[in-house]
């Protein structure tokens, strides 16, 4: 995966607590616990993951293959 960051700062919804995650390479990750308020919370309506919606970079499958990634399902 050329030119693919892995990289990716998530902001809560809940609480605006920020921390920078490795995304996984084969998959869309669905939930995420914030640290610091521990709410758990999933993407928004339309994206395929936590990462698409509140990260600073969207997944790799997103990345490389575009809106419509391999691993999303509606």
């Amino acid at each position: 995966m050329s030119g693919i960051v892995l990289e990716s700062t998530l902001s809560c919804p809940a609480c605006g607590h920020t921390k920078t995650e490795t995304m996984p390479t084969d998959a869309c990750q669905w939930f995420y616990e914030c640290e610091h308020c521990h709410v758990v919370f999933r993407p928004r309506p339309g994206d395929c993951c936590v990462f698409c919606s509140y990260g600073t970079v969207p997944c790799p499958p997103v990345q490389a293959h575009g809106k419509q990634c391999a691993c999303w399902k509606e």
